[in-house]
């Protein structure tokens, strides 16, 4: 599926680019080619463009959350079986069955682990392949 250079396509949607700068370099040191949006709108234009192989989804957006940008993409014919893993700094009771229910594969807890962002990403490449 992947070969050594190439690890897979993540897009990351992030509306705070401190978070996207971190991400996108830890992401990319490991080989994955990561494409970036800064909120729902951007995220839907560009998958209509690109097929990512996951999706890396912060909750707290302004506009649109992304338990709701979740369920629109959940709709889209090809993106039904792109693993989304919600990005949270929500940890209260219920929050991982909220975005479980919204159409997420799983949940990373935020402040995001540097050292092992990219293992748990790998659990769900290896799930979907």
């Amino acid at each position: 599926m992947f070969d050594d250079e190439n690890r897979g396509t993540i897009l990351y949607v992030e509306d705070d680019p401190n978070n996207r700068t971190l991400i996108r370099r830890v992401l990319m040191a490991e080989g994955y080619q990561v494409e970036e949006a800064f909120d729902a709108k951007m995220a839907l234009e560009k998958l209509k463009t690109i097929q990512p192989n996951l999706i890396l989804m912060d909750i707290n957006m302004p506009e649109m959350d992304g338990y709701t940008l979740t369920s629109l993409i959940r709709q889209i014919p090809n993106m039904s079986a792109v693993p989304i893993i919600a990005l949270t700094a929500n940890v209260m009771r219920g929050d991982r069955e909220r975005s479980l229910e919204a159409g997420c594969d799983g949940y990373i807890q935020k402040p995001i682990d540097i050292d092992t962002i990219t293992t748990q990403i790998e659990r769900f490449l290896k799930r979907e392949s």
